[in-house]
């Protein structure tokens, strides 16, 4: 028996659509049914790739039982957070203001009959484990205080959403000076992990944002030590297990500190932002590795997660009901594959131990495919053991895919062919066509939309970042190219993002249904804030410089933020070191300074005093340009950092 999902679009909701829980769609018909009936909602939040929403849905949504007490007590709502973002996010902020950390997904919020939240939590078990009760038990409680002590429950409710919009807003502001650039350096030093790369502790997250913060930051500095945390990182990402050594493409985040163990979910916009840091590790070394894993990664969004020129949200972690069953290969089958190939016997041993392929495995008792250094491989017959797995891949049943189209992931996409092609020019044309397709599909009589399927026409408003980054993917096309229609159509996205979303230096994320305000903190990717920021000062340099005062003021209103930790908040501190930087670079030119070596205290940091090869004195340089003359410095021979 289907429930009220059957006609819904989102891949995520169809998945639960033959549930026996009685699941509505956010919207009227279920609100209203609550109100009639004086039940409570439970809400459940997720997406399609994740995988203890499979989890919960397999052990309390699929039972009979349970789905009995949730039709009785309650009216049940499924939310797809990759389709409706705002409500997501809304609920998001009120599970930290009732846990005191951040959640995740699945999230379950349980709120009276007038959409008032009064008790919130992630995955609940069907049995009584990591201290939590049963999911059963907890319904049973919640409905019999809901019945009971109503009232105290609406009273916590109002409680929550007084805290969550406070009636006065308190702004500490600082000065924005380039004491920001050591901070980052700092912090940055205090979070790694030095025998793993990355930061923080397991669950590591790739945290592409910081990584190109920090490539920024060395290019100011030319401190080596933030460029080996960076590049080690990288390199570390990309040993195999994040990385699918096989297929191509990195995974959402590793359950250990070794970038091992994966989910094995792939987002789109992981994908595309590793890319982009991976082209500028290289830009940056001139090694061809870090371009190679770039263009790997392209690739494989290109083959298996692209239709119509258009880019997928994810692809899953299960198959099958198992976790991470396609991708990963049993000691004895690895080597009947090698032996298919054609690659000598007496090489296999010693093939499956460079690979980590063992009899114990590295992954609940099957092996995860895995190099000690991907920089430097010298391993006999690599490339075609990777071609064995591969073969032996092909016979198995792939992941679900969930195939809907999110306006500010194919964005991130196409901005990634766009900075690849200015390395390999064959990345040009799919760029064009992606956006062009993105353009005439989700940008429709000057509305822009969120998502869709590729066939069905767009429902849902576009929000913030679906503004911000189509109009990034805008500015990286004009600047490939030098076609001004892409300038232009950025300025008309940037202008209608002011007029939706912009309040006194600062932005709502939404502006619907849930008016939420957007964060300058970097997540699962850069904050949406940061990004229009970043296509605004890209349109004050080159169309009309009264966006640089929509820039400023918002830099002013969370300068405090961002100057005492401008580690949490990678694209915004980089949107900072760019303003000061440019203020730096205007002055200079304005006094066409010159310094010479004798002047080294005088330096404006983050500038170095920079020799070329035919000039005889020493110039004021930053990491993009040097003033006085048009030289380009390619004979550089000597760098003096700041004393």
């Amino acid at each position: 028996m289907s429930n009220h999902l059957k006609n819904e679009h989102s891949p995520y909701l169809q998945q639960h659509a033959d549930n026996p829980v009685d699941w509505y769609p956010w919207g009227e018909k279920a609100f209203q049914k609550a109100q009639k009936e004086h039940k409570p909602i439970f809400l459940s939040i997720g997406y399609s790739s994740c995988h203890w929403c499979h989890v919960m849905e397999h052990e309390s949504f699929e039972d009979e039982k349970t789905a009995k007490l949730l039709n009785k007590y309650f009216i049940s709502i499924k939310v797809d957070r990759e389709e409706r973002p705002d409500i997501d996010k809304h609920f998001q902020d009120v599970y930290q203001l009732m846990n005191g950390r951040p959640g995740g997904w699945p999230t379950s919020i349980f709120l009276t009959e007038d959409l008032k939240p009064f008790y919130s939590a992630t995955y609940i078990p069907d049995e009584p484990k990591y201290g939590m009760m049963s999911f059963g038990s907890l319904l049973e409680v919640i409905a019999d205080k809901y019945k009971n002590e109503k009232n105290t429950l609406v009273e916590e409710a109002d409680k929550i959403l007084r805290h969550l919009n406070p009636k006065e807003d308190k702004i500490q502001a600082t000065k924005l000076d380039n004491s920001v650039i050591g901070r980052v350096t700092e912090q940055a030093k205090q979070l790694f992990d030095p025998q793993n790369g990355g930061f923080n502790k397991a669950p590591k997250f790739p945290q592409a944002s910081t990584l190109d913060l920090l490539l920024d930051v060395y290019k100011l500095t030319g401190d080596k030590e933030t460029l080996n945390m960076a590049l080690f990182s990288l390199s570390s990402m990309a040993k195999g297990g994040l990385r699918d050594l096989i297929d191509g493409g990195f995974c959402r985040y590793s359950t250990d500190n070794e970038w091992l163990v994966p989910h094995f979910e792939k987002m789109t916009y992981d994908n595309a932002l590793l890319s982009s840091v991976y082209i500028k590790a290289y830009h940056v070394t001139h090694n061809d590795f870090y371009k190679d894993v770039a263009f790997e990664t392209l690739d494989f969004m290109l083959a298996k997660m692209s239709e119509e020129r258009l880019f997928y949200s994810a692809s899953d972690a299960d198959t099958e009901g198992e976790e991470g069953k396609y991708f990963v290969y049993s000691y004895d089958k690895a080597l009947r594959s090698f032996e298919k190939a054609g690659i000598p016997n007496k090489a296999h041993k010693q093939l499956a131990q460079a690979l980590h392929i063992t009899k114990e495995g590295n992954f609940e008792g099957k092996n995860i495919v895995r190099v000690d250094d991907p920089k430097s491989i010298d391993i006999p017959y690599y490339q075609e053991a990777l071609k064995a797995l591969k073969k032996r891949r092909e016979k198995r049943t792939y992941p679900f895919i969930d195939k809907k189209v999110i306006v500010s992931w194919n964005a991130m996409m196409i901005t990634a062919l766009f900075r690849a092609s200015r390395v390999d020019s064959r990345f040009l044309k799919p760029a064009m066509k992606s956006l062009d397709r993105l353009l005439e599909t989700m940008y429709i009589n000057a509305q822009l939309f969120h998502s869709t399927l590729i066939g069905k026409e767009p429902k849902i408003q576009a929000f913030l970042e679906d503004y911000a980054y189509l109009a990034e993917a805008l500015i990286e096309a004009y600047e490939s190219t030098l076609d001004e229609t892409y300038l232009i159509t950025a300025q008309k996205l940037v202008n209608s993002a002011i007029e939706k979303y912009y309040e006194h230096g600062k932005w709502k994320f939404s502006r619907g249904e849930f008016e939420t305000n957007a964060d300058i903190y970097d997540s699962s990717y850069p904050s949406s804030v940061s990004t229009i920021l970043s296509v605004l000062y890209s349109i004050s340099s080159l169309v009309d410089i009264v966006y640089k005062k929509f820039v400023f003021k918002t830099l002013e209103i969370y300068s405090y933020d961002v100057m005492r930790q401008p580690i949490s908040t990678p694209k915004m501190s980089k949107m900072v070191i760019r303003y000061l930087k440019d203020d730096i670079i205007i002055k200079a030119k304005e006094t066409k300074l010159k310094l010479h070596i004798t002047d080294v205290d005088k330096l404006p940091y983050p500038f170095a005093l920079i020799k070329g090869d035919t000039n005889d004195g020493y110039t004021l340089c930053n990491s993009n340009s040097c003033f006085g003359h048009e030289k380009d410095f390619d004979g550089i021979v000597k760098i003096l950092e700041k004393r």
